[in-house]
């Protein structure tokens, strides 16, 4: 028969190395979250951050800084604003209104269109031949030929005259599809312009707030909209 006290001290011996790996293995259990969440925490951190970094981008593209949109109002009155509805041509013989007219089109996708009417409005302030071609090939490649960068609705007469054209241009080269655009935005545009918040806060005198983001649909025609009219009831 063993000795008891033996035993007992081996036994004793033992627990005391079970509990001291117990210790260890416990602790190192408990110090592996801890390394893990960290990397996790941070990860989240940055993703997160990437978001709204990416939220405040997307906004600032498509719909304009708040706070441009805030000087824009302040720099204009309520009886200049209530101008720009008497005609479209008051509008854009204005500049504050050609801007604002602009900053509404952003929020619709359709800022092309009044882009290609004022680089029309530059190319025929050219002075000399010379500065025709090279200008008539920039709009042409920006905004006429298919699959442009910014390629406007135009019908295929139109478009095919102004391609015809495009070899000798002269000052009247972009006059008909200029006018397309022009009636296009007119008679499509124009009428919800003045019934966006953006124009209706300018006339009441408040800074405009964010603009709603609409995607308007591309296959309309100037024939959709012949007989529209602005309602001007809606400013009293």
């Amino acid at each position: 028969m063993e000795n008891p006290l033996l035993l007992f001290t081996q036994l004793n011996n033992s627990a005391s190395k079970d509990k001291s790996y117990y210790k260890v293995t416990k602790a190192t259990v408990k110090e592996e979250p801890n390394k893990a969440s960290k990397p996790g925490a941070k990860q989240k951190r940055n993703r997160l951050s990437l978001l709204l970094q990416k939220s405040e981008l997307h906004e600032a593209e498509h719909l304009g800084k708040p706070t441009s949109l805030t000087k824009a109002a302040s720099s204009v009155s309520p009886e200049e604003a209530m101008k720009w509805g008497e005609s479209f041509d008051k509008l854009l013989s204005q500049k504050d209104g050609l801007d604002a007219f602009t900053k509404f089109l952003k929020t619709e996708f359709s800022e092309e269109n009044i882009e290609f009417w004022m680089a029309c409005e530059d190319y025929k302030k050219s002075k000399t031949t010379n500065e025709l071609f090279p200008k008539a090939k920039t709009i042409y490649e920006m905004f006429i030929r298919k699959d442009a960068p910014k390629e406007v609705n135009l019908d295929f007469k139109t478009k095919e005259v102004t391609s015809q054209n495009i070899e000798q241009p002269v000052i009247t080269t972009f006059d008909a599809a200029q006018n397309t655009v022009y009636r296009l935005m007119e008679q499509d545009s124009y009428p919800r312009f003045l019934r966006s918040d953006l124009y209706l806060n300018l006339v009441k005198g408040r800074n405009p707030g964010r603009p709603t983001l609409r995607r308007r649909s591309r296959s309309f025609t100037v024939n959709d909209f012949q007989g529209v009219r602005p309602d001007f009831t809606i400013w009293h």
